[in-house]
């Protein structure tokens, strides 16, 4: 078969591997879409792996079962699936808590998670037993599906963090995440949304997912422009999208007091930011860390990615073969809202 296989930072190889055996217990998913992720350009990218290479990344997996196991009863050839990355075990205390993105069975968290930049992917018995491999309908094209799996950590913070009713929500960063936040922050009811980034590109892509008002961080404050567009109080939710700890502090500033702001970005290891905790103490300012998601929000972000008031297709700017890999690395850090890769053809659902 043919993948994307990494060999070390920015050296990624379009070649022929071995196609995966099928297990006992298991099946071959060929895949037939995949997301490129920010967090897959970032392990691309850099020393990921520590040197321990070749290898294949690839998360946001959707395909048709190729071939079962003897086995395996659960699923058949033909089958549509899309495999969500996260496995939990149910039994430990973080699981039964409602708490299943924290899972403490590190076995079963790795049962799946990578490998999806390839046509073919192996799914064991284990992972289709402990679950969070859906069936996709027909008629819901794949690369919709495929956006289940980056709209799952969007749709648990705003769920946890209550996003609703009358709100005023800030989104700093209008990438991907940004604008998944920003579209779900509207169907919950947000009364007010509004988007910070430095890209002029992408802060006028964002207003079709109903964003109010935009701001070039790079022409004006987004602190005092906050203040102003909410007649100096602050917003209710600050949600900091984007991998840099800059935007931080700002957020702590553009909050409202006893609002709430959210590190959702995740930042370059090792990386340390300062805070005025005055500011949180007098200001009482909640401020949470999001990651993740549960086994039900999982679950429901796929129920709403293949939905028809979500539109995946608007949010799908750029479709490639595989071996574009590298151009879709490029255009995710300049102009698209999200790439999707094709392993198996670039009209996947007429083939299935």
């Amino acid at each position: 078969m043919k993948a994307a296989v990494m060999y070390g930072p920015n050296d990624i190889r379009y070649e022929d591997t071995e196609k995966p055996v099928c297990p006992q217990d298991g099946l071959i998913l060929k895949i037939m879409a995949v997301g490129l992720c920010g967090s897959d350009i970032r392990n691309l990218t850099s020393d990921s792996r520590k040197g321990n290479y070749p290898f294949i990344y690839g998360h946001e997996i959707v395909g048709v079962v190729d071939e079962v196991g003897p086995e395996t009863t659960k699923y058949k050839v033909g089958d549509r699936l899309y495999l969500f990355p996260g496995t939990y075990c149910m039994e430990c205390d973080n699981c039964i808590s409602g708490h299943s993105e924290n899972c403490e069975n590190e076995h079963v968290a790795k049962l799946a998670g990578t490998g999806g930049f390839a046509q073919y992917i192996a799914v064991g018995g284990e992972k289709i037993k402990y679950g969070g491999i859906y069936r996709i309908p027909e008629g819901i094209k794949y690369e919709a599906a495929s956006l289940g799996e980056p709209l799952t950590s969007v749709y648990a913070c705003e769920d946890n963090i209550g996003v609703g009713y009358n709100d005023v929500v800030v989104i700093i960063g209008a990438g991907p995440i940004g604008c998944f936040m920003t579209k779900l922050a509207k169907l919950r009811g947000a009364k007010t949304v509004i988007m910070i980034d430095i890209n002029q590109m992408r802060l006028d892509q964002v207003k079709q997912f109903g964003a109010d008002y935009i701001i070039n961080s790079k022409d004006q404050d987004p602190v005092a422009a906050v203040k102003e567009l909410t007649n100096g109080k602050g917003a209710d939710k600050v949600i900091s999208a984007n991998p840099s700890t800059a935007t931080q502090q700002p957020a702590l500033e553009m909050v409202k007091k006893g609002g709430l702001v959210v590190f959702f970005g995740g930042v370059p290891k090792g990386a340390m930011t300062e805070l005025d905790t005055n500011l949180i103490h007098y200001n009482n300012i909640w401020i949470k860390g999001h990651f993740g998601a549960s086994y039900m929000q999982s679950k429901k972000a796929f129920e709403l990615a293949i939905s028809p008031e979500f539109d995946a297709s608007k949010f799908v700017t750029h479709r490639l073969p595989l071996e574009d890999i590298t151009k879709g690395i490029e255009l995710t850090r300049t102009e698209a809202i999200k790439v999707v890769l094709f392993p198996n053809g670039m009209n996947p659902d007429e083939e299935a």
